[in-house]
């Protein structure tokens, strides 16, 4: 789609309110183009995303219950259950396999794609995230035609999360937000702004505002269906509502979304979809084409596991000077060439979201590289850590606002986030979020030197 450039005196009035409190970034007269080859696999992406999140609920759950996971082989693997339980409570990984939320799938699905010179490079998928607002908003902005559909999108989400028997057209939504994300706050205000002109009932709200009975429950005298869960589960005794919450979906008297199964929020999946002794799991349950798609896609990535091995036996992880790790503190002797690594929390923890603990191995010196990894290894599994193999995004320019009248290219990394809707079986791509951040910068999120840009599709 060829869009007209933008022009600063039109965008002037969004900087004074950008959705994200206190937070402020460069602006483009131009949204990132994709080329149409590109889009037909990001479309294909969701499918196989969908897939993907079915297949770990199935391997987590015949794991959980030692039951072998291939058909017509007796493998069972109770270490994978033990990986994504390590350090949750137990109310909350019970909660996880009732009933009540089988087959749940978050409302949205977000991966992060850095294009890079041999494809993309998913190096996350993020089932709570932050900036549906702000891209529908840029959505608005810079591609005009395309402004509404991102918001119906993610309300059509929220009535299929919805699982009530009463009519949908009565349904209400809470937008629920915890102080530790209330940077999204402005964006979850806009966005129910937004529902609500379209005829939904939504609200935002915290969770200390919300009353919680045995029948329900209740935000300003009304009978909540579904609860928008905007927090992290890690965060459990700052949101200790979050206990009878979970009483309330597994009696049927509340839906939340995304569902409080902490498996599905976990970076360790990508290490177990190329874990050697899962590969004929993953042929088995998703297709050829979402098979070679994701392998295409995702970096090799290993979980950081200290736990001993026999003498002789080697580590499944990177190679150094082409030899297998004898124990995982063996990479702390790679060359810099070798720790093209990176090292970062799984999940449930609080250094686990924001690039908090993302260490590169190339980036630091090598004492910093050993002091890292000897820290994700002692940890274990309190974070449970993973390292990945790191690719580096592309190089592009991109017309960037330099004050008030001049643009000027800026050379930089590009971050592509789509935002993936789920309707049940269909999975909607309906608005993408770039990310440019200077050339200098190898970890790319939102900052102030940094752009967020809508893309073209």
């Amino acid at each position: 789609m060829d869009c007209p450039d933008v022009t600063w005196d039109e965008l002037k009035s969004h900087q004074g309110n950008p959705l994200f409190a206190d937070k402020t970034w460069q602006w483009s007269p131009q949204p990132f183009s994709i080329s149409e080859s590109v889009q037909c696999e990001i479309k294909a992406l969701g499918q196989a995303a969908y897939s993907f999140y079915q297949a770990i609920e199935k391997l987590y759950l015949k794991s959980k219950k030692d039951q072998k996971i291939l058909r017509n082989q007796n493998v069972k693997a109770p270490w994978i259950a033990d990986y994504y339980d390590a350090g949750k409570p137990d109310w909350l990984i019970d909660h996880s396999v009732s009933r009540s939320v089988l087959g749940a799938m978050p409302a949205v699905l977000r991966p992060d794609l850095l294009p890079t010179r041999d494809g993309f490079a998913l190096t996350e998928w993020d089932a709570v995230p932050g900036g549906i607002g702000l891209t529908a908003l840029l959505n608005q902005v810079y591609l005009k035609r395309n402004g509404s559909k991102m918001i119906k999108s993610f309300g059509d989400a929220l009535k299929a999360a919805c699982t009530g028997s009463g009519d949908e057209r009565n349904y209400k939504f809470a937008m629920v937000v915890s102080e530790e994300a209330s940077t999204y706050l402005p964006e979850m205000h806009w966005l129910a702004e937004k529902l609500n002109s379209l005829g939904y009932w939504i609200k935002v709200c915290s969770p200390a505002d919300l009353c919680i009975l045995k029948t329900g429950v209740y935000l300003a005298d009304q009978k909540i269906d579904l609860l928008y869960r905007f927090w992290e589960l890690f965060d459990y005794e700052q949101v200790p509502e979050m206990k009878e919450m979970a009483k309330l979906v597994e009696g049927g008297k509340l839906c939340i979304t995304p569902p409080m199964r902490p498996f599905q929020e976990e970076k360790l999946s990508l290490a177990l979809f190329h874990h050697h002794r899962l590969q004929e799991f993953w042929a088995e349950n998703l297709s050829k084409k979402e098979l070679g798609l994701l392998r295409r896609f995702i970096p090799k990535t290993w979980v950081l596991d200290p736990s001993s091995i026999p003498p002789g036996a080697t580590v499944d992880g990177p190679l150094i000077k082409q030899k297998p790790l004898g124990n995982w503190m063996d990479l702390a002797k790679a060359s810099k060439k070798e720790r093209s690594l990176v090292i970062k929390a799984s999940g449930f923890h609080e250094t686990a979201w924001g690039a908090r603990s993302v260490v590169i191995g190339d980036d630091v010196s090598g004492e910093e590289w050993e002091k890292a990894l000897y820290g994700a290894i002692e940890s274990f599994p309190r974070p449970l850590s993973v390292i990945q193999e790191f690719h580096k995004s592309s190089l592009f320019e991109h017309p960037i606002f330099n004050n008030r009248k001049e643009v000027t290219p800026m050379s930089g990394r590009f971050r592509l986030s789509p935002y993936f809707f789920v309707l049940g079986k269909e999975i909607q791509w309906s608005g993408t979020l770039a990310t440019l951040c200077p050339a200098d910068k190898k970890i790319i999120h939102g900052m102030t030197d940094g752009a967020l840009i809508p893309c073209s599709q």
